[in-house]
């Protein structure tokens, strides 16, 4: 398993690595916008460091659904914020999600250190912007669907299969332009291209994400899968169900998990790190 090196940071196989969450977005599904204003998105980001957190992933386009917003509105929202946290915190790994190779070379010109590109490469550019500056890149699985859309009734043979073999194509890719070997993380995206079914499979069998070695990422943070697997809980109901969630895929061997609570999730990791059987001893 790959060493994960992001900025001034390493994180060794068995480490676990905390992203919060902060959108610049008046329609998250989370917050409704909670975190718009930059002021209060500074402030997201400063408690979220309190709290433990190693990442932030700093988000300007909700992810499902909604108004248009272009790649100009999304740097606007994600640019100047992007370089007050790093001013404010030299040390910490800044991430972007963005899927844009136009605002991922804004953001990485004002100190992001991760493209967390959800969608599964729709702008081949963005590996290439990566690699130029020196930074990480996560590549996910949506299942080739439309950014922000939420397709029909999509099917898979093999469900894990399909986001192994995108993903790890997506990396493979992405060293061959340039991009560090060593900074580079692949994430299934439940939701993302998936329906619940594919969502809890992909959680199942996590175990074989991990065996290709790559770094792997989880987003299951207050996510639709867990809620309608506890029988449609609401956004605000989904905390309990996210930890678990959390637990298990930690116990598989994932490495980094985005999340909207850094404090919770960082004490639920720690329970999961010393129950593992090479946990240091107390």
């Amino acid at each position: 398993m790959h060493t994960l090196r992001l900025r001034d940071r390493e994180f060794e196989p068995g480490d676990f690595a905390v992203m919060a969450v902060v959108n610049r977005t008046p329609d998250s599904f989370y917050d409704q916008g909670r975190t718009y204003g930059f002021e209060a998105a500074l402030a997201a980001v400063d408690a979220a460091v309190r709290a433990g957190a190693d990442i932030v992933d700093i988000g300007g386009v909700k992810a499902g659904p909604g108004d248009t917003v272009d790649a100009a509105e999304e740097i606007r929202r994600v640019a100047d914020l992007v370089a007050a946290v790093r001013a404010a915190h030299p040390s910490l790994v800044i991430s972007v999600d963005t899927y844009r190779a136009e605002v991922a070379d804004v953001v990485a010109r004002a100190g992001a250190d991760l493209l967390n590109d959800t969608w599964g490469g729709p702008d081949p550019g963005l590996a290439e912007v990566a690699a130029e500056h020196g930074i990480g890149l996560v590549c996910a699985h949506a299942g080739g669907v439309t950014p922000r859309t939420r397709p029909h009734r999509i099917a898979y043979d093999d469900v894990v299969a399909d986001v192994i073999a995108h993903t790890t194509a997506l990396a493979e890719r992405a060293v061959r332009a340039g991009v560090r070997p060593e900074a580079i993380l692949i994430d299934p995206a439940h939701d993302f291209g998936k329906n619940t079914r594919h969502s809890l499979e992909v959680g199942r069998r996590l175990d074989e994400m991990v065996a290709t070695g790559w770094p792997v990422l989880v987003a299951v943070s207050n996510k639709d899968f867990v809620g309608e697997t506890l029988g449609g809980l609401p956004v605000e109901e989904r905390h309990a169900g996210t930890l678990a969630t959390l637990a298990v895929s930690a116990w598989q061997g994932a490495r980094v998990f985005r999340v909207h609570d850094a404090a919770a999730a960082v004490t639920a990791l720690a329970a999961v790190r010393r129950l593992r059987a090479d946990a240091p001893t107390l």
